[in-house]
């Protein structure tokens, strides 16, 4: 599945930053076609880590390229350090 290389993008980002999907606040996906929103929707449901997902948006745009069809950002807090 095509939009899997994002969320995986997405957790080494996450991880040099710090941080992890646990401790994600905000999330705003663009797609280039919103017909591929229940597939998007799928992998997140599967990528997210049960009982903390964070406030969504997700609506259809012209993306940079025509080869990107999904855009992904996150928005996160850095865990506590005890």
């Amino acid at each position: 599945m095509a939009s899997r290389q994002p969320t995986f993008s997405s957790d080494e980002l996450l991880a040099d930053a710090g941080t992890d999907k646990e401790h994600l606040v905000q999330v705003n996906i663009w797609l280039s076609n919103i017909s591929t929103f229940d597939e998007i929707n799928a992998v997140w449901d599967q990528w997210i880590v049960p009982g903390t997902a964070p406030g969504c948006a997700t609506v259809e745009s012209r993306l940079a390229l025509p080869d990107i069809k999904v855009e992904i950002q996150v928005l996160a807090v850095l865990p506590d350090l005890d």
